[in-house]
């Protein structure tokens, strides 16, 4: 294990010193995801603000991190990391209640299509329903990309603890955390429309940014994060 060391030293002896030199060690952990959380808010919060939340996750993992198991502590530290700088998003409020409100108009106009229809909804169904222009869909679904995330996140925290096994593969950012599992929602994925099943795979599973990922598939970067938003909306109503 990596610095084995410093960990024997934290926790059987609790040095202070150890533990200092394990968050050095690992705060580009921190950089890293406060890089792509930046990137999907879109400049409403402060790269520097994210890195200082994140750190309490930092803090947090290497305290909760458990020596006996059979996980690499960057992969446990990561969601612990961007469950800090979340948890603090969502304290502070700072998403605009009128996005709020259309992210929820277009929720709604999804799970109705969805559920009368038997099957997802295309772009030109959702903007006959919603009585609006391709243009004014698009630009809806990037204004309401980062809330989409945040709102997600409080979804898997309200439903998707299931008695169910549990893994450590195969689920986004491949993160394996005590007492959930993201069974339920690998499934979903499995049956999102192929271009959305494709962006989820390449943003979670190979970490890439949406402007890697519009290099590899031929798109804009803002049509990349359209796609996202879509996919996750439709995973949010399924979850309900």
């Amino acid at each position: 294990m990596e610095h084995k060391g410093l960990w024997k030293d934290y926790k059987e002896k609790k040095d202070p010193k150890a533990r200092e030199k394990l968050i050095e060690h690992h705060v580009d952990i921190v950089k890293i995801v406060a890089g792509r959380l930046s990137i999907q808010y879109g400049g409403h919060v402060e790269y520097d603000d994210l890195v200082s939340y994140g750190i309490f996750g930092l803090i947090d993992a290497i305290e909760k991190f458990d020596l006996e198991k059979e996980v690499k502590f960057r992969t446990y530290a990561q969601i612990r990391v961007r469950g800090a700088v979340i948890d603090q998003l969502r304290n502070l409020d700072w998403i605009p209640r009128s996005i709020r409100q259309k992210a929820k108009k277009l929720e709604r106009a999804y799970q109705e299509l969805e559920e009368k229809h038997k099957r997802h909804a295309t772009e030109e169904e959702i903007c006959q329903h919603m009585e609006i222009s391709k243009a004014e869909l698009q630009d809806l679904l990037t204004q309401i990309n980062s809330f989409n995330l945040v709102s997600l996140e409080e979804k898997l925290e309200e439903g998707t603890t299931f008695d169910l096994p549990k893994k450590e593969e195969e689920v986004p950012e491949n993160i394996y955390i005590e007492g959930e599992t993201y069974e339920i929602l690998r499934n979903r994925i499995e049956g999102l429309p192929e271009r959305e099943k494709q962006v989820i795979s390449l943003y979670y599973y190979e970490e890439l940014t949406y402007k890697e990922i519009g290099e590899i598939i031929g798109i804009s970067e803002s049509r990349v994060s359209q796609i996202h938003s879509k996919a996750i909306i439709r995973l949010k109503n399924q979850l309900d």
